[in-house]
This record gives C-alpha cells, structure tokens and sequence, in this order.
C-alpha cells in the first residue's frame, strides 16, 4: 500500500514467480503466491523505492551510505581509491541493493544469495555485507586499475563463486 510500481521491481518479481512456477505440483497457483511474496518482500524493501525517503537511514541513500561506511572499516585502501576516483557508491550499488543483486548474478546464484538473505534476521544489514563482500573480493584490480575499469569491474560484477562471496560477507560480519 502507498507504493506503485517503480522501474526494477520486475527483477524482484521473476525469481520469486520463477521458484513458484518450477513447483509442479502447485505450478497453477504461482501468480498468486507470487503476488503475495512480492508483497511481503516489498513491504519490507518499499523504503528503497520512495523518493522522499531516500535520505532516510533506510532508504537508498541511507542503505549505500551503510554499505560505504562499512567499506571504509574493512577495507580503507579501497574505499580511498574508489573515493580518490569519485566512484561513488550511486554508480554501482544503487542497482545491487534495490534489486536485492538479481541483475549481477544468473538465478540460480540469485536465489542462493535470496536465500542466505531473507533467511537472515538481519536481511538488509547482511545484504550491506554481501555488497561490501564484492567489492572486497574485487580488491587487487580496484587498487591498480583507472576510473573506468574500476567502473566497469563495479557495474558488471564478474562471474565467480557465489558462495565465496557469502562466506565473505560472513567473515567481514563476524570480524
């Protein structure tokens, strides 16, 4: 309620209809389920998709300032080179948080990443350390490349092992 429909919400939408539609047995029922999981999801995200909260401490901008913070004490050589470039977190991380990282991995990684998220009592915050996570894997071509690979090494994540970038996002919480 209060939210209509915002460019991107249709990247949250197919893999909950897609996990619903693979179930044979309840296949037929899989738009309505969808429907109520996205609404349930959304009711918890819908803050990353108002304007007028985006400066709020959960909205967008409140989300990728957590998220560079949190860059800054894991890893202060990269959160200066990335600074030092102006590659501001808006540029890449924007898309990863309001999509929940659908468009940077293929589904079947999305839905593990899904899963390890809203399995979590502290979804967002994890999802804040499972972005910070990338970016840190990342770390050795950030710190010797120029502003424009940097940006796209950042806005075309690169194939990997999606488990390697949750046990990191673990380690960086439990350190």
């Amino acid at each position: 309620p209060g939210q209509g429909y915002v460019q991107g919400m249709n990247e949250i939408i197919g893999p909950i209809y897609y996990v619903f539609a693979s179930n044979e047995e309840n296949a037929e029922f899989a738009e309505a389920d969808c429907f109520w999981c996205f609404t349930a999801l959304m009711s918890e995200i819908r803050d990353f998709f108002i304007k007028s909260l985006d400066e709020s401490y959960t909205g967008i901008r409140g989300m990728m300032g957590k998220l560079s913070k949190l860059l800054e004490s894991k890893d202060p050589p990269v959160f200066c080179k990335l600074k030092e470039q102006g590659i501001v977190p808006v540029f890449y991380s924007f898309r990863w948080l309001t999509l929940l990282l659908s468009q940077e991995f293929p589904l079947p990684d999305v839905l593990r990443i899904w899963d390890s998220i809203l399995s979590d009592e502290n979804r967002f915050e994890y999802l804040v350390y499972v972005c910070c996570a990338m970016i840190i894997l990342l770390r050795d071509e950030l710190l010797e490349n120029d502003f424009e690979h940097n940006m796209k090494l950042l806005q075309n994540f690169p194939s990997t092992d999606i488990n390697f970038v949750l046990n990191r996002a673990n380690q960086l919480r439990e350190a």
